[in-house]
This record gives C-alpha cells, structure tokens and sequence, in this order.
C-alpha cells in the first residue's frame, strides 16, 4: 500500500542535507560490518524515492515483511544519533546534556572527583546560559554524590548546594507558572482571535490576574523575564490593547539585543518577538517604526552568524513575507504590493512540507485582501475560496469568518449577483455556527441583501446611511475588531466619493501622519 510521504523515517530521510546524509553514511562506515547492513540499504533506496511505498521495500528484497518495523526503528534512531554528532547541531544545550552524561559515567564507575569536576564546568554553562532547569538537575546529581564523597568542606559545600537548590527551583516555578500562563492565552488566539465580548474581556483578565505570580523583575533572569512578557503581550493582543502589545513586544526583542549570546541560544524566540512586534506596530499604524524595526530585523537575520537550520528558516520566510505585505495595508499602497504575490507564492514551493495549513490560508487571506485593496475583485474571489473551500482547515475562528464577510463584498464588487443570495446564506449560517455574528456584520449582511431592492440613484444615499451606522463601532471595544481584518469604512468612503478604497486609505493615513 503506497502512503504519501506520511512515514515518519522517510519524512525524517528527505529532510537532511546533502552533508548530513554524507555525514551519516561515514558515521555508518566507521565500523566495516555495517557496510552491507540492511538498515544502510534501507536508508539508500527510501533516499532515492520518490514516496514512501511499503510494497516496493519488501519487492527490493532488502527486508522481509515481518523484519521492516524493526530494522525502521534502528535506521531511525541512527540517523538521529548522526544528527545528533553533525556540528552543524551542536548547541550549548547539548553539550550541557553531554556533560551531564559524562558525569554520570562517571559517577556509575565510582570516580566521584571527576563527576564533581565535569558537573561543576557544565553548571557554570548552564547557568551562564539561563538553562536553570538543567543547571537544577546538576545540583541535584552534586547532592547525591557529595553525599558519598566525604570531604573536610562537607558542611559548607552542603549549604552551599542546598541555597543554590533552593533559588534555582524558586526560579523554576516562576518559570513554569508564566510559560503555562503565556500558553493557555497563546492558545485562545489562536482558536479564537481576538475577545468578542464583555464577557470573554472579564475572562482573559480575571484569568491572567488569577495566574500571573507576583514578582520583582529585578530578581528575575533572561527566560523568567521572557515568558513575563510573552503572558502580557498575549493578554494584550486578545484585548486588542495593541499599544501595549507594542510596550511588551519591544521588552521582547530588546530582552535579546541586550543578551546577543541569547540570539543563536534561542533564535525561534527571538523571530517570534519581531514578528509581534511588527504585528502590533501594524495596527498601529506606525508605517516609520514599522520599516525602522523591520530593517533591522533583516539586518539581523541575515548575518551569517544568525543560526541556520530548516525550523529558522522557515520562521525567517514567514515573517520576511507576511510583514512584506504589512506594509501596504498599513498606508493603502495596495498597487505596489501586488508584485509580492506571485514572488511569494513561488517562493512557497520549496516550504511547503515545511510550511502548515493555517500559515498557508493566512497568506491567501493577505493575498486576497491586497487583490480587494487594489480593486481586482476576481483575483480576490480566487484567494478566498482557495480558504473558504477547505474544510478540514484548522484555522483562527476569526480568519474563517471574515474570509466569508470579505468574499461577500468582493462577490457584489465585482457584480456577481447571481451567487449573491446563497453566499449570504450560507456566511450566515457559518457566523451563528461559530458564535461570530456581531453588530458590524449583522449590518453588512443586512445591507448586502438589501441591494437588489435599492434604486441606483439611491446608492449612494444607502453607503452613507451604512457608513453613519458603522462608523459607530470604529472605537467599540468589542465590534472594533471587524475592521482589523477588512477596512469596510473606507470601503464606504470609496463608493461614496467615487475613489479606489487605497486612495482613501492613504489619505487617512498621510492626515494621521501630519497631525
């Protein structure tokens, strides 16, 4: 039976590098008996396929059926020890961890004076590196063994492990209450966006007040101040409170530029920061700070000592591009951000088994919102449909609505009727589906479905009566958030004074940058 490339060896296979593959086939070399191994053979043939096919493997006669489960499980765990030894790898964690064996050996063989010496480097390390949960696990090995290499400084060293035990768990705990904050918020954005109500606002809030341990930031190291402010940037984007999203996402980066060796210890932090911090100076509409601290996020992510492996390097595309497209949202030049589809959209290939689901929909959603922006209705029609027509889609709640809200109007923009009726069906029932069926959108669909009874000389009359309404919920703490992800009040403003919705935008935003 032929599985797509599912299979997690053959996943694993297709990943490596040319010089990881070479490098494993010398690591396999090292000892002449595994030449003509079959777990080698394996490896050769799975590395010239195409797909994983189970039935071709047995053909090839390099295994029998009832030997593949086995012999899979060791190239795989070979393949992972190659890794492991590639330097390319090699990071302060794993060799903390090294060491950490070391020591044990050690320790295992009775030679209890140089496990203590290996442990005391490899604490040094870890604690140098704020890797205090592997710093904690080597005080407690030093207790085991200080407890059987008797020493005249016994009682010291005792205290002294004891205190260093003490504040290093206190630490930890501090660490574990806001990573386990910071997630339970991360994860309600990404289910369901920002907060729709009152009542999810009093949520979040009572939540985070409830979870959030009382500390002094002076007493705090790299990562306790990191996940600090990871847990106020995330309760500040679901209260859409986005200057202090800007506030706390500016703590994060600036927490890395002032520990450089903390960059390459931690690059995924530190491009999920930038990526934050871009995000919130978008909706704030900085379009200067915004190219400030873009470029130097570039600047930083293209040095060659910026680390590189496959995770990273997808992480750099995605932000690279997304906050690419950012930047004409932010001022209306949607025309000059057209060239940057079909660019990224080439560029995606080579990501896509790297790439999920959800960032690729997030992308058309960008696409398709530019298309909008620049008047090409047809083109945006295409995008969302690429989203909307996906049905095992796991995807932000709030993106899944407002693909239909915008799909809705670009239908009647681009003069679409026939579909109309059904669309706006089938957009209401998915928004009661997902309990998002709010004044700004109970509106919209109102006066959509009233269109085919208006007379065009009373067109215009009927946006402005909308436009009046809308403009309402332009500061609602709740309803404001429709317009976070489509313009529709100058979307009412170009069909009212007869301009492109980017003109309007761009003359809103030169009028906020004057005042």
């Amino acid at each position: 039976m032929t599985k797509d490339q599912k299979d997690n060896l053959f996943s694993l296979i297709k990943s490596l590098t040319k010089s990881e593959k070479r490098q494993f086939k010398l690591y396999v070399g090292r000892l002449g008996v595994n030449s003509d191994s079959k777990f080698l053979k394996l490896f050769n043939l799975l590395d010239k396929s195409k797909t994983y096919n189970e039935a071709a493997i047995i053909k090839s006669g390099i295994v029998k059926k009832q030997q593949l489960a086995n012999v899979k499980a060791h190239l795989y765990k070979q393949v992972l020890i190659s890794l492991k030894l590639n330097p390319s790898h090699q990071n302060v964690r794993l060799q903390i961890r090294e060491q950490l064996d070391f020591a044990s050996i050690l320790y295992h063989k009775g030679l209890y004076k140089q496990s203590l010496k290996i442990l005391d480097k490899a604490k040094e390390l870890a604690i140098a590196n704020e890797e205090k949960n592997s710093a904690f696990e080597i005080v407690e090995l030093e207790k085991v063994i200080e407890s059987q290499y008797i020493t005249r400084s016994i009682s010291t060293r005792a205290d002294e492990l004891a205190v260093q035990a003490k504040e290093l768990s206190s630490l930890n705990v501090i660490a574990s209450k806001l990573s386990n904050l910071s997630l339970q918020l991360y994860s309600t954005i990404l289910k369901t966006g920002y907060i729709r109500n009152e009542k999810e606002a009093e949520m979040v809030i009572n939540y985070f007040n409830k979870h959030v341990p009382k500390v002094k930031i002076e007493k705090l190291g790299f990562r306790e101040k990191l996940w600090l402010y990871k847990a106020n940037l995330w309760q500040s984007f679901l209260l859409q409170d986005f200057l202090n999203c800007y506030k706390y996402a500016s703590k994060w980066v600036d927490l890395f530029y002032q520990n450089p060796s903390m960059i390459n210890l931690n690059p995924v932090f530190f491009l999920k920061g930038n990526n934050y911090l871009l995000e919130a100076l978008f909706f704030i509409g900085n379009k200067p700070k915004f190219l400030e601290k873009f470029s130097e996020f570039e600047v930083t992510v293209n040095k060659t000592s910026f680390p590189q492996d496959e995770n990273v390097a997808s992480l750099v595309f995605l932000y690279t591009n997304f906050h690419s497209i950012n930047q004409h949202f932010i001022d209306g030049s949607f025309e000059e951000g057209l060239d940057l589809i079909p660019k990224i959209e080439k560029a995606l290939i080579p990501f896509s088994n790297r790439i999920d689901p959800h960032h690729k929909m997030i992308f058309y959603y960008k696409f398709a919102s530019l298309q909008f922006g620049a008047g090409n209705n047809k083109a945006c029609i295409k995008y969302l449909d690429k989203i909307i027509s996906n049905k095992t889609l796991s995807m932000r709640e709030d993106l899944l609505c407002f693909s239909r809200v915008l799909n809705l109007v670009a239908h009647y923009e681009a003069g679409l009727d026939y579909h109309l009726e059904t669309l706006l069906r089938s957009t209401y029932k998915f928004l009661i589906k997902m309990n998002d069926l709010h004044e700004v959108q109970k509106e919209m669909i109102k006066f959509i479905r009233g269109l085919q009874d208006i007379y065009p000389h009373d067109l215009k009359n009927a946006f402005k009566e909308l436009h009046k309404t809308l403009k309402t919920f332009e500061d609602h703490p709740y309803e404001r958030r429709a317009f976070l992800y489509l313009d529709i009040i100058s979307w009412l403003e170009s069909k009212i004074e007869n301009k492109p919705v980017g003109e309007i935008i761009q003359t809103k935003y030169l009028a906020k940058k004057s005042s």
